[in-house]
């Protein structure tokens, strides 16, 4: 699995490398900006993610728009909606207008920090996402 951890934290990002490393390759990103050209290079080389961790607060542009952007690119690639990146929002701003909004751009899950494995964990389980040990 190809993943992609989007974080302007670098605490955060270092245990959402740590907690993911089970499950694949994680590439990362510090800001939606380099986030969406990721994306875009991923698509060109027929190779996207499967699995997108995306902060909401982040300098440039935030997680909603960043999401919007990627979800609007995987529809000019013509991307199978099976094929779509699972994407989890992981933030600290847990108010249902955030919440809502997310799931209203194209989230599959969200998480509210601060992140605790077993949690994240569950919120992959529930998009069919396992780790890499137990497919074997």
């Amino acid at each position: 699995m190809k993943c992609l951890i989007v974080e302007d934290d670098a605490t955060s990002c270092k245990l959402l490398r740590v907690c993911m490393s089970r499950y694949g390759r994680c590439f990362e990103s510090p800001n939606g900006l380099l986030a969406v050209e990721a994306v875009r290079q991923s698509l060109e080389e027929n190779k996207p993610f499967d699995l997108i961790l995306l902060d909401i607060m982040m300098p440039d542009m935030d997680g909603h728009q960043t999401l919007k952007e990627i979800r609007q690119l995987e529809s000019e690639f013509h991307l199978d909606p099976d094929k779509a990146a699972k994407v989890v929002m992981v933030t600290a701003l847990g108010d249902a207008d955030n919440i809502m909004q997310a799931f209203r751009n194209g989230a599959n899950g969200f998480i509210i920090k601060p992140v605790r494995d077993e949690f994240l964990q569950k919120e992959l389980a529930k998009l069919g996402v396992t780790p890499i040990e137990s497919l074997q």
